[in-house]
């Protein structure tokens, strides 16, 4: 014990004082060793404030290496700073490790930088969703269909990456899909988690495109997990199914002249095959409506008697006003329901007032 004790007692007795000091400095590596460290400790928070960080640690200690091996001469100087080096090195390694394993492929940083990024999406949240759809980029060629109409089940959201989509209802073209927009945003939102349905319009390829795909169940289980998430894309469906109701608005704007308010209901049936069979009949009515109205009545004959002259009378002096002209009665809703959109259309512009759309709501 008493050995023990003295041992203990000599390694907490403060050592001699410095009698004199060395008139030579240390050479020019321990003072660049020291430079270093002095930078690197100036680093910043943040991966590549860790970089920074550590890279200047374990330069600074190399050189605390090279100044104990051939300066100082101390055994404990060199072992010290080669451990403290070898923990800068394995640090680095560790988050060269942790930033390839956390690299997202070209695809999803452009699909991030292009619709997150300017919604301040963070990345963890980001990755989820790159996570839910497992990082696969799908290609469909040229004339390839993603869906058809009444066939392909809705089991999925995609979103469209390069190329164009067209999309067609029973032969008829209704719009485009563009990069960067959902493929299937109407269905997803027309139906419940519980419920199963197939897609009502056709999605044609009309270019090479590539598309990201999330699974039905997968996507709805993440959205009940994430009520961010689920916000987030309650907004992006939100905004694309607008977009496209606008660029059906467009359409009709293109098609007749007059750009309709999308808020209409039955716009299919100004689109519908029926608009374009209808063209001869309308004409027909628009005659038959137009006649009453361009046939004013006629004032009778009367015979006028032959009296000796007199003092006019102020009933002569002032003859009876014509009556006024007979005004067509406006067809009511039930009427414009029961014809054409086409015939509605033509009578209500051939008497300059706003048109009505049909109230029949086709089943979508």
């Amino acid at each position: 014990m008493s050995s023990n004790g003295s041992a203990v007692g000599q390694l907490l007795q403060p050592g001699s004082l410095c009698v004199g000091w060395r008139p030579d400095l240390e050479g020019a590596v321990y003072h660049l060793a020291h430079c270093f460290l002095l930078l690197g400790f100036m680093g910043g928070s943040g991966v590549y404030g860790c970089f920074y960080l550590f890279g200047f640690l374990g330069t600074g200690y190399l050189c605390c290496v090279l100044w104990g091996w051939f300066g100082a001469c101390g055994l404990d100087v060199v072992l010290w700073s080669v451990l403290l080096a070898v923990a800068c090195v394995l640090q680095l390694a560790h988050l060269l490790y942790r930033l390839r394993e956390d690299a997202l492929p070209e695809e999803f940083e452009l699909l991030y930088k292009t619709l997150c990024l300017p919604l301040q999406v963070p990345l963890p949240a980001y990755r989820e969703v790159v996570r839910c759809c497992e990082g696969k980029v799908l290609t469909l060629a040229t004339e390839e269909t993603y869906a058809v109409e009444g066939e392909t089940p809705i089991n999925r959201l995609s979103l469209l990456l390069s190329g164009r989509v067209r999309v067609s209802q029973d032969g008829q073209f209704l719009h485009y899909i563009f990069p960067y927009q959902f493929m299937d945003s109407p269905e997803w939102e027309s139906l419940h988690p519980s419920e199963e349905g197939v897609f009502q319009v056709t999605l044609t390829a009309e270019t090479e495109c590539s598309y990201i795909s999330w699974p039905r169940k997968s996507l709805h289980l993440l959205l009940t997990k994430e009520r961010y998430l689920s916000r987030l894309f309650s907004a992006l469906l939100g905004y694309d199914i607008s977009e496209k109701l606008y660029a059906l608005n467009d359409k009709l704007f293109a098609k007749f002249g007059l750009r309709f308010d999308i808020r209409l209901p039955s716009l299919y049936h100004v689109l519908g095959p029926a608009a374009s069979e209808a063209g001869p009949e309308s004409e027909k009515d628009d005659e038959e409506v137009r006649e009453p109205a361009a046939s004013p009545p006629q004032a009778r004959p009367t015979s006028v008697r032959q009296t000796p002259p007199s003092s006019p009378s102020p009933a002569a002096t002032n003859p009876p006003a014509p009556p006024p002209w007979a005004r067509t009665s406006r067809p009511d809703s039930g009427v414009l329901a029961s014809r054409t959109p086409l015939q509605s259309y033509s009578q209500v512009m051939s008497r300059g007032q706003a048109p009505l759309a049909p109230t029949q709501t086709p089943e979508l």
